[in-house]
């Protein structure tokens, strides 16, 4: 074998074996730390290991797959009751807000929600401030902030974003036009539409019967 290619070969396989360091330092991070924003914990943990090649930074999905492991060694105990509550909770949510046609996202329907996860739900209505207000009149104090979200890789876009607190849990949610039901923004890991869940499809995922598959099934669905 040459000298440059294998000086070739050696810095590859170093890029990756930073990949990995920096998947899983980032996944620690999230974990531990509740760091939801992969970009910040991917930087972060390229940071703490002194790791400067902008190659070695791993994908989202790297990072995802990093943190599933890392549940799966670490929080093999705990994870699964912080996740069910979880959605038990999306579910009564989703019933309080049905004239807003929510749909869950993100970690709690994905599977990866911890202790740190808030419920985020995507609500649907035409006045943008119409949620907040039901949520007033039902006693439900709540932080108005805004969300950037990608629509297409060309096309972004800002959403109110409602915060608060029940039974301990917090929730998030982003009000959206109902236009916006026939179309997901894009998902920060993969670049491809957002999966989300309706309430029936919430309801299923907490079927203790359900299978493997089934769940496998319903992700596929909640993409469409």
């Amino acid at each position: 074998m040459a000298r440059g290619e294998h000086h070739r070969i050696h810095a590859h396989d170093r890029q990756q074996r930073n990949r990995l360091r920096v998947a899983q330092e980032a996944a620690r991070l999230m974990s531990e730390h509740g760091i939801r924003d992969f970009h910040h914990a991917k930087l972060k943990a390229a940071e703490r290991l002194s790791i400067h090649d902008a190659q070695a930074l791993p994908r989202n999905q790297e990072i995802e797959q990093a943190l599933r492991e890392r549940q799966r060694l670490f929080d093999a105990d705990s994870q699964p009751q912080q996740l069910k509550a979880r959605r038990e909770a999306a579910v009564e949510a989703m019933r309080f807000l049905g004239r807003f046609d929510p749909r869950l996202v993100g970690p709690v329907l994905e599977g990866t929600a911890d202790a740190h996860s808030a419920v985020c739900l995507h609500v649907f209505s035409d006045d943008p401030d119409a949620v907040a207000l039901f949520l007033r009149e039902h006693g439900v104090p709540a932080e108005l902030q805004t969300r950037r979200l990608r629509l297409s890789r060309e096309e972004q876009a800002d959403y109110p974003v409602l915060l608060f607190a029940a039974d301990a849990l917090p929730f998030d949610l982003t009000v959206m036009p109902r236009d916006a039901l026939r179309q997901a923004p894009l998902d920060r890991i993969d670049e491809k539409p957002m999966r989300r869940a309706s309430l029936a499809m919430v309801e299923e995922l907490l079927d203790e019967s359900a299978s493997g598959d089934d769940f496998e099934r319903m992700l596929a669905a909640a993409r469409r």
